[in-house]
């Protein structure tokens, strides 16, 4: 079984950072979540899983997380997309399969419609597009948005983590360059959509959502009733697994 291999990629003297595993086309890449990283739970048992199956597998931090350079306070989806897109285009070649967690779930869609002709599917786990504008600016109440907007940024409490969450100015203005459920979204491959009932912070309507703005005919949303957000029990690690199974084996 192939080894997984450290790469990385500059963009602007930003050293983003990457592990890469050679193997069978399509090449797997995982996209995470707002301040989760590589390492992750769910990361890691794609790396096991493309490592048993002998499949091309990419996971990498995006700027401001994990291993990577750069501030996270300083950080936006905008310069997120840039370090996805320089991972695939700099460290895989050929078709892609993009898995997208949370964040990651509306970062992989805007790779996908920045670069489609690399993208033969996509995969969302509690895929959260948009929440820049719809979770949290419409989450803060008047006076805490009239703190952000005077003070350019607000620390929020984490239900993951003991540090809270900096949420900036600047990471939900510019977050309004890239939404995408007020409209049309012209994927044109297929998408798998997975999100819990009682997901705490991404209502599972939202995928309902990007289901119906999706262009493309072939998308599918399985809706479980008590996974959470993280979606990573045993058995919920076993559904992604088997969707991802399966969507490899209809692209051939």
């Amino acid at each position: 079984m192939p080894a997984s291999s450290q790469c990385q990629v500059n963009i602007d003297g930003r050293i983003i950072r990457a592990h890469r595993l050679q193997g069978a086309s399509p090449t797997v890449v995982f996209c995470g979540g707002f301040r989760s990283d590589m390492s992750g739970t769910k990361a890691m048992t794609l790396d096991a899983w493309c490592r048993k199956r002998g499949q091309s597998y990419l996971r990498f931090d995006y700027s401001g997380h994990g291993e990577s350079d750069g501030e996270f306070t300083k950080a936006t989806i905008g310069q997120w997309l840039a370090d996805t897109l320089a991972a695939i285009d700099e460290l895989t070649s050929g078709p892609l399969v993009l898995v997208g967690s949370s964040m990651g779930g509306w970062i992989s869609l805007l790779a996908t419609l920045a670069r489609p002709e690399r993208v033969a599917g996509l995969a969302g786990i509690a895929s959260a597009p948009d929440f820049t504008e719809d979770l949290l600016w419409d989450g803060l109440s008047a006076n805490q948005q009239s703190i952000l907007k005077r003070e350019g940024r607000i620390s929020l409490p984490s239900a993951y983590d003991e540090e809270p969450s900096i949420i900036t100015r600047d990471l939900i203005e510019e977050g309004r360059d890239h939404l995408l459920l007020h409209g049309a979204i012209p994927i044109q491959c297929p998408v798998r959509l997975l999100h819990s009932l009682d997901d705490p912070d991404v209502p599972w309507e939202t995928s309902l959502r990007l289901m119906q703005k999706i262009a493309h005919d072939d998308v599918r949303l399985t809706l479980l009733k008590d996974a959470g957000h993280r979606i990573s029990r045993p058995e919920d690690l076993e559904l992604i697994l088997g969707t991802l199974g399966r969507l490899l084996e209809q692209l051939g």
